[in-house]
């Protein structure tokens, strides 16, 4: 079974038909609870009353369907802050009030070493988050901030993510935010959008199906060969195909709950 990295390798196979399935995981157990599952987002605005609605125009339709919502799981309530040293850090500005311990939320999010941030005194802080997105056919995922939802405090700066082939490269996501206004400060309730996943398949005009999928042996034994890679290699891209090669031929088994199940 050939995967392929590249969307231009497949012009020789025969096109996939039907809804293409992205399967969706998360890599860790412990307090997991706390974590929203994927959401297909759909207009805030419902009113179908009229014809000419928003709701009701195609094309407003056929983009919303290409975006699922991962909203945050914790209340996030900081300030940027040098220390006398002038070395860069954050403050939780809730203090004995927040809902996350410190020590928890020093375990969750960080700021990168100054000299790695993409800009001079535009500091770069990440939210370490479990979600694994994989399929078994060539789908490439990207990550965008949630430009459809409106935000009563907007962030005080912007969002960046990725794009890479989940079909070869399934790895747990990180809420990458460039602090641009240091005087204002980082907001974000639970259960705000905090970031979309937006997937693209071949051929592009064929829907998606987000759904949880089984975390097999196979699967895990695959997360473990890749994992970690970025730590020793600069250009993780150049291991696409050597992954391929010694990828199974199925990861993806979406759940199958019954009733009571949460």
């Amino acid at each position: 079974m050939r995967l392929s990295v590249n969307f231009e390798n497949t012009r020789d196979s025969q096109p996939g038909s039907g809804p293409v399935t992205v399967g969706w995981f998360l890599n860790q157990t412990k307090g997991s609870i706390i974590y929203f599952p994927p959401e297909r987002v759909r207009s805030a605005d419902m009113n179908k009353q009229h014809a000419k609605s928003a709701s009701r125009c195609p094309a407003v339709i056929g983009l919303e369907s290409r975006y699922f919502m991962i909203r945050c799981p914790f209340d996030i309530n900081l300030a940027f802050v040098r220390d006398k040293d002038g070395k860069p850090g954050l403050r939780n500005l809730s203090g004995d009030m927040s809902a996350v311990r410190s020590n928890k939320l020093r375990e969750k999010i960080h700021i990168t070493a100054e000299h790695e941030w993409r800009y001079p005194g535009v500091p770069t802080i990440q939210l370490e988050l479990p979600y694994v997105f994989i399929a078994d056919e060539p789908v490439y995922m990207s990550q965008v901030a949630p430009f459809l939802h409106y935000q009563r405090d907007p962030f005080p700066g912007t969002i960046f993510g990725g794009r890479f082939p989940i079909n070869v490269w399934p790895r747990p996501l990180m809420w990458a935010f460039e602090w641009r206004d240091l005087e204002k400060p980082l907001r974000v309730a639970r259960g705000d959008p905090l970031f979309y996943a937006t997937f693209e398949t071949l051929p592009q005009d064929r829907s998606v199906v987000v759904s949880e999928t089984e975390v097999t042996p196979e699967l895990t034994e695959y997360m473990e060969m890749i994992s970690g890679a970025v730590n020793y290699v600069n250009q993780t891209f150049s291991l696409f195909e050597a992954a391929e090669a010694r990828r199974p031929a199925q990861l993806v088994t979406p759940v199958k709950r019954v009733r009571g199940d949460v």
